[in-house]
């Protein structure tokens, strides 16, 4: 069992606590068959000179995954050196997520010495206040990682209009005044789980964004639950031309259904 990074800093006022769907996205990574298949993807060859992968989870929240990729990056992708980089609406998730990764890189590269073992160099490069892949380079990705607001709902909690481009703005107004905190902790704690219709409207906007800005031999990873209807939504994905959508995760069945699956997303090549 590889180490779950530590979120004891971490206020949940506003950010979404790890659980099961967090835990499965660590499992998902670090299982036999995954490890193996990140492995040969992302090891040096005449295309990819040693090129650093840059590992990206949108809507990090406590930044747990993230952490956990960036911290076992030898025993996940095979090898000691990943960039990683978190975007999230919430100012306070992105500040949460740039500790929880620094210290579980940290706690690692100290267990390397001690074990007289050579250092990891995974190196956390930001957390930016952002929506899903808006500030993103096209073609810049290698793996991006998504937990999305999976739970259908009537609606999506909308930015307001002056937080569109720029979320940042949204945390410092709401956060004026005391008699605001409450509706400032409800509005982000609605984030982490309101989908909207089927549970898919969030996950649709990151769906979108995939052919973008994965790069050639990038790979997504995201989570849904059966009423997100998983085995449609490979469907489409391979119906994008050159595309492949495969389940790789399971939380287990109930009532005959997979409760949490996360299936990965890649080009054919």
């Amino acid at each position: 069992m590889l180490p779950t990074p530590d979120t004891s800093h971490v206020s949940f006022d506003t950010i979404y606590e790890p659980a099961e769907d967090s835990y499965l996205f660590l499992d998902t990574l670090s299982s036999a068959s995954e490890s193996k298949w990140l492995t040969e993807r992302f090891q040096p060859s005449p295309t990819t000179p040693n090129t650093v992968p840059l590992i990206v989870e949108a809507g990090t929240g406590s930044g747990v995954v993230l952490a956990f990729a960036a911290a076992q990056s030898q025993e996940i992708f095979g090898r000691r050196d990943v960039l990683t980089l978190g975007t999230d609406v919430n100012r306070n998730a992105c500040t949460a997520t740039r500790e929880t990764v620094t210290a579980a890189i940290r706690s690692q590269q100290q267990q390397s010495v001690s074990a007289a073992h050579p250092p990891l160099q995974s190196v956390h490069i930001s957390s930016l206040t952002a929506n899903l892949c808006t500030p993103l380079r096209a073609g810049s990705v290698d793996v991006l990682l998504f937990n999305p607001p999976y739970v259908p709902t009537e609606d999506v909690p909308q930015l307001p209009s002056a937080a569109q481009n720029d979320p940042s703005s949204l945390t410092a107004s709401l956060e004026q005044s005391r008699s605001a905190k409450f509706d400032s902790d409800s509005y982000f704690l609605s984030l982490t789980y309101a989908g909207g219709t089927d549970g898919m409207e969030t996950t649709n906007q990151l769906l979108d964004a995939i052919p973008d800005v994965l790069a050639a031999r990038g790979v997504a990873y995201v989570l849904l639950c059966r009423q997100n209807r998983p085995e449609e939504v490979k469907e489409r994905i391979r119906g994008w031309g050159g595309w492949r959508a495969e389940t790789v995760g399971s939380s287990g069945m109930q009532a005959g259904w997979e409760k949490l699956v996360i299936v990965r997303i890649w080009r054919e090549v």
